[in-house]
């Protein structure tokens, strides 16, 4: 009995040693959550005030402008419609988002603004709810922007060219000669 018993403990021991000297069984690990670093990840407001998503521009090169009715770039207007048409049937498209926080020079209602662009510059391109685009209430959409592209929004008419993944590739203060920027829209496209 006694050679049973020293069997069954050589075993038993076998068994534990084997057993611990093999690979413990990995912890799960947690799976990340996807994490949306591109503009599609942003929802912004209409001129109805209705929530738009930006995918909704998925696969689309992006041209996103702060804008102002009565400001000295806003003649600029008739440039960003001449691009838009003739690139927009290649998959461009130019969001203008009217801003009111450089000398009060978007004044009035969406109605107003839209009616203005549309009546003096023949817009036809998707122009959004009036935004902050620095400061406190500045919109997340900007916030992302100017982390992607530093510094602050010094005025109007500052433009964002996003590419089809949805990332910032360059971004053009007012005075940025637009045929130098036509020319970069035209490389994404």
């Amino acid at each position: 009995m006694i050679k049973n018993a020293r069997f069954i403990a050589y075993i038993l021991g076998a068994i534990l040693l084997f057993g611990a000297c093999g690979k413990p069984d990995p912890e799960p690990q947690p799976v990340p959550e996807p994490v949306d670093d591109n503009i599609y990840q942003f929802k912004v407001l209409d001129g109805q005030g209705d929530s738009v998503s930006l995918s909704t521009y998925e696969g689309q090169v992006l041209l996103v402008v702060n804008t102002a009715t009565q400001c000295g770039y806003t003649p600029q207007y008739t440039d960003l419609e001449r691009i838009y048409q003739a690139y927009r049937e290649q998959g461009f498209v130019i969001l203008d988002f009217p801003c009111n926080q450089f000398g009060g020079q978007a004044p009035g209602s969406y109605d107003d603004i839209h009616d203005f662009c549309t009546a003096n510059y023949d817009i036809s391109f998707p122009q959004f709810a009036k935004i902050n685009v620095n400061g406190p209430n500045a919109s997340p959409l900007y916030v992302w922007l100017k982390e992607k592209k530093p510094g602050n929004i010094q005025w109007n008419f500052t433009k964002f060219l996003i590419d089809r993944e949805g990332n910032v590739v360059a971004r053009f203060e007012p005075n940025a000669n637009m045929t130098a920027m036509e020319n970069q829209i035209k490389a994404q496209l």
